[in-house]
């Protein structure tokens, strides 16, 4: 398929930021929406998109997304979460931070934070807040992930489950509309799971791009969390299932 200037850049926006949505496009480009949604059509036809409701995203299938490309995708949007997060979490407070880009901002946004205890299994959470004398970092052993700086296996379970902590954040690559919350690694998890566990308030952070996106490793529900912080919610399935098991539902958008 020979692509037009307009979806060609149609496609570097979703690959910058996770999705596209018809009204959006439409008043970038200064088009109808339905010349957009034919855009969308002939793009998805060509197996460059996939189609969701009011838009379209990258494909992805099962596979998860390399780290980089992660980090950059709806970043604005994941320091926003990121700092909406840390505000629910007060000085002189332990806390697990987990893999994922979206946990690493809430990490970033704790740097002002005083006498914290932070306990995690993401190298980079730890590099970045280990230069910070007011925060203690206490990291995971098992099998580093070259991927993305992850710690998995049982032996970062073992290590999780020594603890009993004041907060957990966690992140994960999908939210489907029953609840569930979604990974590709058995191997991490087992440690997401161990870091539930061992928290008294456990703070969900997720960019609304993982509504569209499935995995096939359970990781749990999201009544078993206690703060649900993303840019926008909108499935309202998820917004029934936060009401009926008083679950906080913030959206920073």
């Amino acid at each position: 398929m020979l692509l037009s200037s307009r979806q060609s850049e149609i496609i570097s926006i979703a690959r910058e930021q996770g999705r596209v949505l018809v009204e959006d496009l439409a008043l970038r480009f200064s088009v109808s929406p339905q010349t957009i949604r034919k855009d969308l059509n002939d793009l998805c036809d060509a197996r460059a998109l996939n189609r969701i409701h009011g838009g379209a995203v990258i494909p992805r299938g099962n596979e998860n997304v390399e780290y980089e490309e992660r980090r950059s995708m709806a970043a604005l949007e994941k320091q926003a979460i990121g700092r909406a997060a840390a505000a629910l979490i007060p000085d002189n407070a332990s806390l697990f931070i987990n893999i994922g880009t979206t946990t690493e901002t809430v990490g970033d946004a704790l740097v002002d934070h005083k006498s914290l205890m932070v306990i995690t299994n993401n190298i980079n959470v730890a590099n970045r807040l280990r230069v910070y004398p007011q925060i203690e970092v206490v990291i995971a052993g098992g099998v580093v992930r070259g991927s993305d700086g992850g710690i998995v296996g049982e032996a970062a379970v073992d290590f999780i489950r020594q603890f009993k902590v004041d907060f957990a954040i966690i992140g994960v690559s999908a939210i489907d509309e029953d609840g569930a919350l979604l990974d590709y690694d058995f191997r991490e998890v087992k440690v997401a799971q161990a870091i539930i566990a061992n928290a008294r308030h456990v703070i969900l952070v997720s960019d609304s791009s993982k509504f569209d996106r499935t995995a096939p490793v359970r990781i749990g529900h999201i009544s078993q969390v206690d703060s649900f912080i993303t840019d926008r919610c909108p499935s309202e399935s998820i917004r029934a299932i936060c009401r009926e098991h008083n679950v906080e539902l913030m959206e920073t958008a």
